[in-house]
């Protein structure tokens, strides 16, 4: 995918001739929530998150994953983790945010987002091998972080197949073991409540 691109045209693939965000004449995309951006909320919660010497030159900065990861929204997140990795465009792969990367997070998990929008990047996130499919190893994954870790809610190896296995049967259309965005995004259709839940509020 090249640098972590976050893959979704459109609303939120960074482009030439963008307006300008409001602190240093730091370019932003064009197409994101207008909710997020009216207000100063979004940089001023990214600026927190940095050094103080850094907050005036907070469009050219990074922060570290591990800083986001403080955010009250995203501490109890179980894909906290997988959402710095999503939205990151960093090369060297460290998980760091640029006030783009906030941007256009803020702006996917915003009620203004579509559902088209919230279910391509919630397939990202619980596409844990980012290799474009939800396979069985995923889907564990993903009923790990639902349910925890803990001796209390781990599901017993036999619970866990069969979850997974009713998964599939429900979700696999093609019937070739894994889900495609296609397929879960169809699932999510279903789901009337999916663009409602999958928000964050600054």
């Amino acid at each position: 995918m090249g640098a972590r691109g976050h893959g979704l045209s459109a609303p939120t693939q960074h482009g030439e001739g963008r307006p300008r965000c409001p602190a240093r004449g730091c370019p932003r995309s064009a197409q994101r929530s207008r909710r997020v951006l009216a207000s100063p909320s979004a940089h001023k919660r990214f600026s927190e998150l940095l050094p103080r010497e850094q907050r005036d030159n907070a469009c050219s900065a990074r922060v570290p994953g591990s800083r986001v990861l403080t955010l009250p929204e995203l501490r109890a997140n179980p894909f906290r983790h997988r959402i710095c990795r999503v939205f990151s465009t960093a090369e060297d792969g460290d998980d760091s945010l640029s006030f783009e990367d906030f941007l256009d997070m803020m702006s996917v998990f915003s009620d203004a987002a579509t559902s088209d929008i919230k279910s391509h990047y919630a397939f990202r996130i619980f596409d844990f091998d980012d290799d474009g499919t939800l396979d069985r190893n995923d889907l564990e994954k993903l009923v790990n972080c639902l349910t925890g870790q803990g001796e209390e809610s781990r599901l017993s190896s036999a619970e866990m197949e069969q979850l997974i296995q009713n998964i599939l049967e429900e979700s696999d259309i093609d019937k070739d073991g894994t889900i495609n965005l296609s397929e879960f995004q169809h699932v999510v259709s279903r789901s009337p409540d999916f663009a409602s839940s999958f928000k964050i509020v600054l």
